[in-house]
């Protein structure tokens, strides 16, 4: 059981813990803000893009529509539960540590 221990302790250092909750509180806010960036030009050229996307590939613009739903949707998705919930499960266990 020594060696279980002393694994436990090696991996579970507090500096250890609050480095990988920062770094990953830190993807998820430049995450965050590249889906911004990639939400306001669809947003904003939307009637253009629709347009080009028809022409060059056939898709009409309610496919479209699902098509971009669909990446945001997907992009929501890893920023909550591959960034977010892994960063603040490490902040309660820094929290933990603390006390």
């Amino acid at each position: 059981m020594v060696i279980c221990e002393q694994a436990y302790a090696v991996l579970m250092n507090r500096e250890l813990i609050i480095l990988w909750r920062n770094i990953l509180l830190r993807s998820f806010v430049v995450s965050l803000g590249l889906a911004i960036l990639l939400l306001l030009p669809t947003m904003l050229l939307w009637h253009t893009a629709s347009g080009w996307v028809q022409y060059l590939f056939g898709v009409d613009q309610r496919a479209l529509g699902r098509i971009v739903l669909q990446f945001f949707l997907n992009v929501r998705i890893v920023l909550l539960f591959f960034f977010l919930a892994p960063a603040l499960a490490l902040h309660w266990t820094q929290a933990k540590f603390r006390q």
